[in-house]
């Protein structure tokens, strides 16, 4: 890595602030905890003239009660959230995912925002400039081909962040200030299916929160990655898996993945499994549709179908579990 070239900084006291320097700063970046971007800024990856340290901005950290939900704040350190015992009562796997998020260090600083903005990830992007140089870049970064697939013109770089599919499950909102005011969006708007630009959000927005709501506060839920290494790593894929019973019947049922696609998102065709008690045939379908929807690439060192068929274990895995912890 590149010693971090110079930068002008500013660090705002509130998020209208921020957004204000965001808007008058030559090649901006928000920064918190920075246990990505700085990296990308050392590899060459990214190259910003004005770092805005959100550090000081008071309300975009914390955890508190919102009308029997919750809201969190972007800026809210990851381990902060996976200790929260109101977190882990109310949203178990929104706990469970800030809790495997990278090693402990990286919990301490890394924050929430951060991990739901993180950038999507690839094998042929994040790499030093002179090894990117030396393979002509990429589609992603200053180059014009795909090496995952060259053939194309689209950019498969993964979404890696382990928190965003645990909040899907529990039907997260956020809160997002900007040039053009502050609005909130349910979280699987700001995302969209293209490793080259994956955030659906306008230049300069700032996640100043997430809002968890009452009404799926207390659902079982639970997530789980497979990763090379049992700490630090990025997930190879993750699953998140929202299930309540009605006696033997499944009366909810949501699966969300990560790592496996260049966003986070919902396994289609759950509600076919509501009303029903689970069985082992019920199981493999669960599998073998999670699977289906899974698109990984050669994006790591891990082959595709063996992530494909990871992730369709562990979607499994979850569900059972959870379906057999309500009998």
């Amino acid at each position: 890595m590149e010693y971090l070239p110079n930068f002008k900084t500013h660090r705002p006291s509130t998020a209208a602030e921020a957004v204000k320097f965001f808007a008058e700063s030559d090649e901006p970046r928000y920064l918190a905890g920075g246990t990505d971007l700085v990296v990308n800024v050392r590899r060459g990856i990214e190259t910003p003239q004005t770092m805005i340290d959100l550090t000081g901005v008071e309300e975009m950290t914390g955890i508190s009660d919102a009308g029997g939900g919750l809201r969190i704040g972007g800026a809210t350190v990851l381990r902060e959230i996976a200790e929260s015992p109101i977190v882990r009562e109310r949203y178990a796997a929104v706990a469970e995912a800030a809790g495997e998020v990278a090693g402990p260090t990286h919990r301490d600083y890394g924050t929430l925002g951060g991990n739901l903005f993180l950038d999507t990830r690839c094998l042929y992007y994040n790499q030093s400039e002179w090894w990117r140089a030396s393979n002509d870049y990429c589609l992603k970064k200053a180059g014009e081909v795909c090496h995952v697939a060259p053939s194309g013109k689209r950019c498969f770089a993964a979404f890696s962040g382990d928190v965003a599919p645990a909040l899907l499950v529990h039907e997260a909102e956020v809160e997002l200030a900007g040039p053009g005011g502050t609005r909130r969006v349910p979280l699987q708007d700001i995302y969209r299916n293209d490793g080259l630009d994956h955030l659906a959000t306008q230049p300069g927005e700032l996640l100043v929160a997430v809002y968890l709501p009452a009404s799926t506060a207390g659902i079982p839920s639970t997530y789980v990655k497979s990763r090379v290494r049992g700490s630090i790593d990025f997930p190879l894929a993750g699953v998140a898996v929202r299930l309540q019973r009605d006696g033997a019947d499944v009366s909810d049922l949501v699966v969300a993945l990560t790592a496996v696609n260049p966003y986070p998102h919902f396994v289609k065709g759950m509600d076919a499994h509501v009303g029903k008690p689970l069985d082992d045939e019920a199981l493999d379908a669960i599998r073998d549709t999670v699977r289906t929807q899974a698109k990984p690439m050669q994006t790591t060192t891990v082959a595709p179908w063996y992530r494909r068929r990871v992730v369709g274990a562990l979607a499994r895995r979850l569900v059972s579990k959870l379906y057999e912890a309500q009998g």
